[in-house]
């Protein structure tokens, strides 16, 4: 009877660190989200300029890194959390003080509505993360390994962008990547071998 009562408490620990551990990662692929949409109102209403925007999208990548690093074994420890969450506080104040200067963009230039729609992008491909880390389709070593993914993505958009321009081709180059990454999300949700 001891055993029974053990085994069952053990079980139902394991499965509490578990959904602990998915809920943490979904909250830090939720912020992901945030941050991509504030990026994209910026740009729209032309508080962000492409160069700025491009700045931002390169400190995304850090972040994404940090996850990616942070969620390879499967867990997300608190020295981890502690340590995206500064990283993501420190995005978030970049992005207010970027959206407040003096510097403004011209949300119909052909440049910004290139970011504008990179930007979207991520947004979508993130909040596709967070719908599987939610479900259970992503484990968080397939969140890690998407996080990288999209670490990738953003620091081809940071790079196009850093003259404060993007150009067709420079786009074209970052849709590849997007489509690749949309792919291999695809791939993990639906737990198919990655080639």
């Amino acid at each position: 009877m001891n055993y029974t009562r053990t085994s069952i408490a053990i079980a139902l620990a394991a499965l509490c660190a578990t959904a602990a551990s998915a809920q943490t990662a979904g909250s830090t692929v939720q912020r992901d989200v945030n941050q991509q949409e504030r990026i994209e109102q910026g740009l729209q209403n032309g508080s962000l300029n492409t160069r700025e925007a491009a700045r931002l999208e390169n400190q995304e990548a850090t972040v994404e890194r940090i996850q990616a690093n942070a969620l390879k074994d499967g867990t997300l420890s608190p020295a981890e959390k502690a340590r995206l969450d500064k990283a993501q506080n420190q995005v978030s104040r970049d992005i207010y003080r970027q959206k407040h200067d003096a510097q403004s963009g011209n949300p119909n230039s052909a440049s910004s509505k290139r970011m504008q729609a990179d930007v979207q992008r991520n947004i979508n491909q993130q909040a596709r993360i967070e719908q599987g880390v939610k479900s259970g389709t992503l484990t968080n070593r397939e969140t890690a390994s998407l996080e990288r993914g999209q670490a990738h993505v953003n620091r081809a958009e940071a790079l196009a962008g850093v003259d404060g321009h993007v150009g067709p081709a420079e786009q074209a180059n970052i849709q590849a990547r997007e489509n690749h990454q949309s792919n291999r999300i695809y791939r993990k949700k639906h737990n198919e071998i990655e080639k």
